[in-house]
């Protein structure tokens, strides 16, 4: 029963007995027969009454207990919020600090209070200042998020490396209404120590998050952050100004790959399987000798691959080119199975065509010339196994 009923039932009480009692003021000469038949309307509409008043209390009972549980679900985020390893900031859309947790306070070495009602550009080393507030006037045209690696400087001067993330939050017209900011430093991450490294998956840097992606999913690539390949493989590629891909290297397992690695500005990585990937940002690698010893052989492993499809386009004869690369294929994917070497991952015509510097329709009548000489086949999955590739 809501409270539109109730009012209802009360002012149809209230009329009734107003009745009543005029009837019984100005007729006084009323049968005292009616008395009974006054006395059953008031204890109904009283049952009614009491019914409402049973209900009400109930909602009321309900709406304690859900106010209750509100009120420790609050405080439950707001723990989580203050105990975060990692500083979060709210702020307006001008960048004055609204709400910081312990963490941030921490970071700047100072408290809580002294945080919020300043402004984050205070906190901002003066040469990058210029960069915060331009990012700020853009911040109308985010989609969602942005990632920024800043100088940040403590209150009594003392600077450091920062990543800072911040969320730009809006109303249901899409109207700014804050700004959620992440602020990491990084110089502070836990080093690498070699007794844990190991050599399989992200195990190689604990402590990370790991990231996912779908088959199919491009994968955003950051200047300031540098991609390790946990498990998947990564199809690396550019475009000519004809508007055809060009492949450019397959990150396998235990491989980096990122926009900062190359000089090309057109570079696009898409997930050719599930892939779970670490990010490192390149700031962690400069101040971290063990992080760089560690990743330094994976760097010089992409070096080698794009080496060897360089040798592969300088071939004349594109049979060659393909042989070479199904070679290669065999070295960095190959899975052994015992009908041969089985690719782990399909591959389609156009991405090798575009590894071997021809058409698709090329490599497709190829590849049924070779299938025809028993040199390759293809399992029920339509995955390609290499048999006698010499």
């Amino acid at each position: 029963m809501n409270i539109e009923k109730f009012i209802q039932r009360a002012e149809v009480l209230h009329k009734r007995l107003a009745d009543l009692y005029q009837t019984a003021s100005i007729l006084p000469w009323i049968p005292s027969d009616l008395l009974p038949q006054a006395f059953k309307e008031l204890y109904n509409t009283s049952k009614i009454v009491q019914l409402a008043a049973e209900e009400l209390h109930q909602q009321n009972e309900e709406l304690i207990q859900t106010r209750n549980w509100l009120e420790a679900e609050r405080q439950h985020y707001q723990d989580l919020f203050e105990l975060a390893p990692d500083g979060y900031i709210v702020t307006n859309t001008e960048g004055i600090i609204q709400e910081a947790n312990y963490t941030a306070a921490k970071l700047f070495n100072v408290s809580k209070h002294f945080l919020v009602g300043k402004s984050m550009i205070n906190f901002v080393s003066l040469e990058e200042r210029q960069q915060i507030r331009n990012e700020l006037v853009q911040l109308s045209q985010l989609p969602k998020s942005k990632e920024l690696l800043i100088r940040l400087q403590k209150s009594h001067g003392e600077l450091f490396d920062a990543a800072l993330t911040v969320l730009v939050v809006r109303n249901s017209q899409g109207k700014i209404t804050c700004l959620r900011w992440m602020v990491r430093n990084i110089c502070q991450r836990q080093p690498l120590e070699s007794a844990i490294v190991k050599n399989n998956g992200c195990d190689l840097f604990p402590g990370y998050p790991v990231q996912k992606y779908s088959k199919g999913e491009t994968i955003p690539l950051n200047p300031l952050v540098i991609w390790y390949v946990c498990q998947g493989l990564v199809k690396l590629s550019t475009y000519c100004e004809t508007g055809e891909e060009v492949l450019l290297g397959l990150a396998t397992p235990e491989m980096v790959f990122g926009s900062s690695l190359t000089s090309l500005n057109v570079y696009q990585a898409v997930a050719l399987s599930d892939v779970q990937l670490v990010s490192i940002y390149a700031a962690e690698v400069a101040n971290s000798p063990t992080l760089s010893h560690t990743l330094l052989p994976k760097i010089n492993q992409r070096l080698q691959q794009t080496e060897s499809f360089l040798v592969i386009s300088g071939r004349r004869r594109v049979q060659e080119r393909l042989h070479y690369l199904l070679q290669l294929l065999q070295r960095q994917i190959g899975e052994t199975v015992p009908e041969g070497t089985r690719l782990s991952v399909r591959l389609t015509h156009e991405d090798i065509a575009s590894a071997c510097c021809t058409t698709r329709v090329t490599i497709t009548r190829l590849i049924g010339k070779l299938q025809e000489q028993g040199v390759i086949d293809f399992d029920f999955k339509k995955h390609m196994i290499l048999k006698n590739l010499d």
